[in-house]
């Protein structure tokens, strides 16, 4: 008999009843350290007084109307975000996954409007779009995202990660965008090399296409910047956005230049509850706080102090794990181990992590978290780490 919850999770044992910064508690009391902070959603923490209040305040004056009638708090949103991004306008969803549908809507039909016969998108071995139907035909060699699900939608050409002479021969007059994580977090915590992410801005502007970044796991000062791509000194024409600017409530957006978003004219998109009162009211308070100077210079203090932690820790047990990889407090452990085992041995020990590709690691923290917490995570991943080993010997 099918569980009343549709089964499409693996799910943890695990139910946890509150939340307190990095901490999660079950109902018999038991507390976990959460390094997944709701995979790099909760940037803020479990329950932070700061956007609880902003959500307390909204409620009580309005929560949805309609985007058929003006929003300030939309407004408002977006104008934080055009202050401190590439963009020159914003549109809101309610995830990643209707963001990434909005970027390929957008790059498509700034072509068609332009009256060019461009709809192929490039995108990359590893990536992770989203799990609608247009997102999964961007990544068709993902064979557990795609397998069952046929036919796939035409137009994409999915090629290997970091090549960029491949990339140069995959151009052709059919192409509209090239589309991709500055760091891919389902496929492993891998970062683009800087002198890459130039490379294929360079490449955009010399054959005119757009180039689309996808920013849904590392945005939102998850890697010590506002926006991942930032580090590189380049911009897209077109950024995917979601997890942490709702701090944990439903809330994302595609952020794009003018040029960019020329294409999408009144009735050519819309959303139900994208940039809804309340969730700008939230997402409003989130950028408030994370593009302080201050609060970046502090995740990129707590990136240091956690990176050095985890290099020891792959020295002391170099049959469990092979390197560190990330950028910020987007942070991945290479382990020679199954990932899943080490996930399960790190709920013994109360600790929570996310497995990714290329069995990886993820350990995506709140960004506000103590160093004395980053601490506690890195001792029970030793423990962890130390009760596989003695499973092996």
């Amino acid at each position: 008999m099918i569980p009343s919850v549709l089964p499409t999770y693996n799910r943890a044992p695990l139910a946890f009843t509150r939340g307190s910064g990095s901490w999660l508690e079950t109902e018999d009391g038991s507390r976990y350290l959460d390094m997944g902070a709701g995979i790099a959603v909760n940037v803020l923490g479990h329950a932070a007084p700061e956007l609880v209040e902003a959500l307390t305040d909204q409620a009580q004056k309005l929560w949805h109307v309609s985007n058929l009638y003006q929003i300030p708090l939309q407004q408002k949103l977006a104008d934080m975000l055009v202050e401190n991004s590439f963009a020159d306008t914003v549109f809101f969803t309610n995830s990643g996954t209707e963001a990434a549908e909005l970027a390929i809507k957008m790059a498509r039909k700034y072509w068609y409007s332009k009256g060019v016969d461009r709809t192929e998108i490039i995108t990359f071995d590893g990536a992770f779009h989203g799990r609608s139907t247009g997102a999964i035909s961007a990544v068709p060699h993902a064979e557990k995202m795609v397998k069952g699900f046929g036919p796939l939608l035409p137009g994409f050409t999915q090629i290997a990660w970091g090549d960029l002479d491949l990339i140069k021969s995959t151009i052709t007059d059919k192409t509209a965008a090239i589309w991709i994580e500055p760091v891919q977090g389902e496929g492993g915590i891998r970062p683009l090399p800087e002198a890459d992410m130039k490379a294929l801005r360079a490449l955009c502007d010399e054959t005119g296409i757009l180039l689309i970044f996808d920013e849904v796991q590392c945005g939102v000062a998850r890697t010590g910047k506002l926006f991942a791509h930032e580090w590189s000194g380049v911009t897209p024409d077109i950024m995917m956005m979601a997890k942490g600017i709702g701090g944990g409530f439903p809330l994302g957006g595609v952020l794009a230049t003018e040029e960019a978003a020329s294409g999408m004219v009144a009735g050519t998109h819309g959303s139900t509850y994208g940039g809804n009162p309340l969730g700008c009211a939230i997402g409003a308070k989130v950028i408030e706080i994370v593009t302080d100077p201050a609060f970046l210079d502090a995740v990129n203090a707590k990136a240091g102090f956690m990176r050095q932690k985890l290099e020891g820790l792959v020295a002391t047990h170099p049959d469990i794990f092979e390197e560190v990889r990330g950028m910020g407090l987007m942070l991945g452990l290479k382990c020679k181990v199954p990932c899943g085992d080490v996930v399960q041995a790190a709920y013994a020990q109360h600790l929570l992590s996310v497995p990714a590709g290329d069995n990886v690691l993820r350990l995506l923290p709140a960004l506000n978290i103590s160093e004395e917490d980053l601490s506690e995570a890195v001792n029970r991943l030793d423990r962890a780490a130390q009760s596989l080993e003695a499973k092996s010997n």
